[in-house]
């Protein structure tokens, strides 16, 4: 069985824009960073999606710095890279097609932002059969105005998305425990050498 595909969604220069507001979980960069630098080591799957705004103005503009990708989720050559204009990252794009020449069966997700971007995918990987795992850690997002204009803290708009998620879309892990399930199960695929004698 393949190992999963880690799917880095829109970790760009612009969701440092302040107009966002407070956001929480300020690793969630780092944890991003741990999980690719293991599906490096270990030769697994890497889809790197960045968002594009297509109006005048917007901060995911091509050629802008908002466009780029912040250093702790940088492609690699040779790493898949899929532009969206949406908020799912299967929307207008072949990443589904991708993954089934690939006959990939579960998809790792990580990302910016937990309860719209990371959240659409996840749903909607889910609903095309994928196993979908959200490394819960390895994700952020901002607070949010409610439609009584009532604040609601960022931490509790993350928890809550995870918690929508978990069970029904998606099994949400910690970073730690996604790392461990691939080095495993790539332990588990490694052919084993026999011993001269």
């Amino acid at each position: 069985m393949a190992a999963p595909t880690l799917i880095v969604i829109d970790v760009q220069c612009a969701l440092e824009d302040p107009v966002y507001g407070r956001r929480n979980n300020p690793g969630a960069e780092d944890n991003v960073a741990r999980a690719l630098g293991t599906w490096r080591e270990l030769g697994a799957p890497i889809v790197h999606v960045r968002h594009e705004s297509m109006e005048p103005g917007g901060r995911f503009v091509r050629g802008t710095p908002g466009f780029d990708f912040k250093p702790e989720a940088q492609p690699l050559g040779g790493e898949d890279v899929i532009t969206k204009q949406a908020n799912s990252a299967f929307i207008g794009t072949d990443l589904e097609a991708r993954l089934r020449d690939r006959s990939v069966e579960t998809v790792a997700l990580a990302g910016l932002t937990t309860d719209h971007c990371c959240s659409s995918t996840a749903r909607m990987a889910a609903n095309l059969g994928f196993e979908t795992w959200v490394l819960g850690d390895a994700m952020a997002t901002f607070e949010r105005r409610g439609p009584e204009g009532e604040q609601l803290d960022a931490d509790l708009m993350h928890r809550t998305a995870l918690a929508s998620l978990s069970g029904e879309f998606a099994e949400v892990l910690r970073t730690e425990e996604a790392i461990e399930r691939v080095r495993r199960d790539a332990a588990s695929l490694r052919p084993v050498r026999r011993q001269a004698g």
